[in-house]
């Protein structure tokens, strides 16, 4: 069980994706987020195993795009997670909190913005993770490394779906 609840905690770091090209002179990093992002990715685990994973993020930013929500839906042999975050941009730096809703499990979020996206720290009781998400046009390469027992890395490339492929 602890090591299906440590998978999925994995995917919660997900939850902390975001920022849009030419961060660095953009005042608002979540303003090309909205909409539907999807893709796959791997999930390695210390005893060397290691289980393909899917996933799709929903994206709401706030009128001043400076406030992030999100749902973030995974999926791998290991089990299913669902993930809601809050993320608030100010000045460079990054705050908020996440909830995974399937192990109702919850943790704070904590980064900054950088030239080639976000830096970001996810902690929680059972969970210390950093990620460095790369956002490049409409795609976004994420690579987190987890302080943990059984868990090594997730590397994940989401594409952002064309409008027509939203749900209204």
């Amino acid at each position: 069980m602890k090591t299906v609840r440590l998978t999925a905690l994995a995917f919660l770091c997900i939850a902390s994706l975001g920022a849009g090209p030419g961060i660095a002179e953009e005042p608002a990093p979540f303003a090309s987020l909205p909409g539907l992002w999807a893709g796959k990715g791997r999930l390695g685990f210390k005893d060397g195993k290691v289980e393909a994973v899917e996933c799709r993020a929903t994206y709401f930013v706030s009128g001043d795009k400076r406030e992030l929500k999100q749902t973030v839906r995974c999926a791998s042999g290991g089990g299913k997670v669902e993930v809601k975050s809050v993320i608030t941009y100010d000045a460079g730096k990054l705050t908020g909190t996440w909830n995974e809703t399937v192990y109702n499990l919850a943790g704070d979020i904590s980064g900054e913005v950088t030239k080639q996206g976000l830096k970001i720290s996810a902690k929680g009781a059972d969970l210390h993770a950093d990620m460095e998400v790369i956002v490049k046009q409409a795609k976004q390469i994420i690579e987190i490394h987890f302080d943990s027992e059984v868990l090594v890395g997730l590397t994940l490339v989401l594409d952002k779906s064309s409008p027509s492929a939203q749900a209204p």
